[in-house]
């Protein structure tokens, strides 16, 4: 038991020194690896500083040639905007240059030009001169060959010069007593055979002032109607209803064999306009009776009232004009219904006062003032059947009765020359009106025959010998002929314009009247030296 005991305490001995002698190999080992693996960390540090220094000396290498290629890039595109500004800076030198070599040029050429012309003007007052001179003698030569002569006349013929002038204007008279006499049978005897021409020519140029131009046709107005039968209930029984309907318009009706229409006839545009309406509404109730029918013509009047007055508005507000009185309103309104050569009146008078306005505008002038006279220049012609008087004087008339402008009044009466021009306003009025009439195509006739009338005009006037030039101009309403002052003397101015006009009435057919104005113009010219 003994034994047991000391081999168990001896295998404890043993095994705690082995244990022992495990733990120092063990820790000798662990100390000798930690060595191993501090020398291995420590390697491996100094490849990878050596291998980042490597790479950042590459980069930096790298980097520093970037940057010279960038700064050779920059230089060299300075260089290439500095070589372009100085090539441009060299053209525009070199340009400059060339003009100043051109205008140099220019003005020796002029300074040579003048200093040629100086001299010839120096010739030519030379030249003058010694004129002059030579005229002087022959003058004087002239005026004593002239007395010379007259002394041997009386001599010869037993007369003094006063006898001899009195004899002469004595016989000169009775000559032109006789020329006088013959032209006036002549123009008595021309006057009977064109009497029933110019009869024609006046009735035509007032039924033309009257009548309107709405459609095709110039009297007439049709409205169609949903079938034939309804021709009948527009007859009515034994005619009462067409003829109430005629005697409170004062239209004619007129239902013939036209399939659905009826045609209202009449000269009056107005009249007609209030029958067309009154006609379509009656139809369209189907109610027509003489009661009926007056109750419909009375709202149809006052309905084209109310249209007139809404147009009258409307195109003074699209010409620019304010303030009018409602009566002048009225008036401008009813220019829609009226026509002038086949020309509207309100289309006309709008027309006339934007060109008006425009050429106001151009010269610094009163624009609302020139509006306004343009507007109301032709306002007369609506009133040339109702009133005595032309059409420009009923404008005045009425421009005055309602308070309008003196200048205004002025530009309505001096459209036509009626009157003396007393502002710029009324020559600019005066010169739309013109150029609105003059547009071809504006009025009736076609540009054929408005072209072939103007050139009638201007050959008949070329015709006679000291004619000059002739210019057909207001859309042919008037001619003016420039006459040669060594030909033409003022008596026969008179006696030429006359000619020209009576020849115009035979050759030409015209709308209205042409002026013949006859102008002569005499120079005289002195040198001051």
């Amino acid at each position: 038991m003994d034994f047991t005991a000391i081999w168990a305490a001896g295998a404890i001995l043993v095994l705690v020194a082995g244990c022992g002698l495990f733990f120092v190999i063990g820790r000798r080992a662990g100390t000798k690896g930690e060595a191993d693996r501090q020398n291995a960390a420590g390697t491996s540090a100094e490849q990878t500083a050596k291998r980042i220094v490597g790479e950042a000396e590459r980069d930096a290498q790298s980097l520093r040639k970037t940057a010279v290629l960038e700064g050779k890039e920059e230089l060299i595109r300075l260089r290439e905007e500095w070589e372009a500004e100085a090539r441009k800076r060299r053209e525009d030198v070199e340009g400059d240059e060339r003009r100043l070599q051109e205008r140099t040029g220019t003005i020796e050429r002029k300074a040579d030009t003048l200093d040629q012309r100086e001299r010839d003007i120096k010739r030519s007052a030379a030249d003058i001169a010694s004129r002059e001179n030579s005229l002087g003698d022959r003058q004087a030569e002239l005026d004593r060959l002239i007395a010379d002569e007259r002394h041997r006349l009386e001599a010869m013929s037993g007369m003094s010069a006063a006898d001899a002038k009195s004899e002469l204007i004595k016989r000169l008279e009775e000559e032109a007593h006789a020329d006088a006499a013959n032209r006036l049978r002549v123009i008595r005897e021309e006057s009977r055979r064109n009497a029933e021409r110019e009869a024609k020519k006046i009735i035509a140029l007032a039924i033309q002032r009257i009548a309107a131009e709405q459609t095709v046709e110039t009297t007439v107005s049709t409205v169609a109607l949903p079938n034939d039968e309804m021709k009948g209930r527009i007859i009515g029984r034994e005619g009462r209803n067409i003829r109430a309907f005629e005697l409170a318009t004062g239209v004619d009706v007129i239902i013939d064999d036209t399939p659905d229409t009826v045609v209202v006839s009449c000269f009056e545009p107005m009249r007609r306009e209030v029958a067309r309406m009154a006609l379509e509404k009656l139809v369209a109730d189907g109610r027509i009776h003489p009661g009926r029918i007056e109750e419909v013509v009375t709202k149809a009047r006052e309905e084209v009232d109310k249209a007139i007055l809404e147009t009258g508005e409307r195109a003074a507000y699209e010409s620019g004009v304010h303030g009018l009185h409602p009566e002048l309103l009225k008036l401008v309104g009813r220019m829609k219904w009226r026509t002038s050569y086949g020309q509207n009146i309100l289309n006309h008078s709008k027309e006339v006062a934007w060109l008006a306005g425009i050429m106001a505008a151009e010269l610094g002038l009163d624009v609302p003032m020139a509006r306004r006279g343009a507007l109301l220049h032709d306002i007369g012609k609506v009133l040339t059947h109702e009133h005595e008087g032309t059409h420009v004087q009923l404008g005045v008339e009425m421009a005055t009765k309602y308070g309008e402008h003196p200048l205004v009044v002025n530009a309505i009466a001096a459209h036509h020359d009626d009157v003396p021009h007393e502002s710029e306003i009324s020559v600019l009025v005066q010169a739309a009106d013109a150029i609105s009439g003059a547009r071809p195509g504006a009025r009736r006739e076609s540009f054929e025959t408005y072209v072939k009338r103007l050139e009638g005009i201007e050959r008949i006037a070329s015709d006679y010998r000291g004619v000059e030039k002739v210019f057909a101009i207001q859309a042919g309403r008037e001619v003016r002929v420039i006459v040669t002052p060594d030909t033409i003397d003022d008596p026969r101015m008179e006696t030429l314009a006359e000619e020209i006009a009576l020849r115009i009435e035979r050759e030409l057919q015209y709308p209205g009247q042409i002026k013949v104005v006859l102008i002569r113009e005499t120079r005289a010219v002195g040198i001051a030296r």
